[in-house]
């Protein structure tokens, strides 16, 4: 089957509603065979007491992408994806504007998958890398 991209997009941002990633405005916005992406954002609901961008909004659009992009992967039907471990290197700090997280898989196995998150500012310029392991575990029945 063709990768549909305006669907991955759609599928991606219906499941946000009601959820953190709703709560932080995170919209997913490109999509490949090996990639999501993702934007959140900089404003006074992510900040932290300094007026800085939060680590933690960091780390969460960071684990959003990342997770999504391992469901889709997944066997909706069948399988679930959980996040057993996050890293995160923040590297700039941000004030206000937008950031985007992109996720690329460096590791696809049967029930592990390794994702790195590059979060960049407008000019492309790191904010933080993140790296995630999720599990893929078959659905309770």
């Amino acid at each position: 089957m063709a990768f549909d991209k305006e669907k991955v997009l759609a599928l991606c941002n219906a499941f946000s509603k009601n959820t953190l990633m709703q709560t932080l405005n995170i919209r997913y916005v490109d999509a490949g065979e090996d990639f999501l992406t993702a934007t959140m954002p900089v404003n006074p609901s992510v900040h932290q007491p300094m007026g800085l961008l939060h680590g933690g909004a960091s780390v969460a659009l960071a684990e959003s992408v990342g997770s999504a992009a391992s469901m889709l992967y997944a066997n909706s039907e069948m399988e679930e994806v959980r996040g057993i471990e996050i890293s995160a290197n923040h590297l700039r700090s941000k004030r206000e504007g937008l950031v985007t997280a992109t996720a690329r898989i460096i590791h696809k196995g049967k029930t592990i998958h390794l994702w790195e998150i590059r979060i960049t500012d407008e000019d492309d310029k790191l904010v933080c890398l993140c790296k995630l392991t999720n599990i893929i575990l078959p659905k309770e029945q």
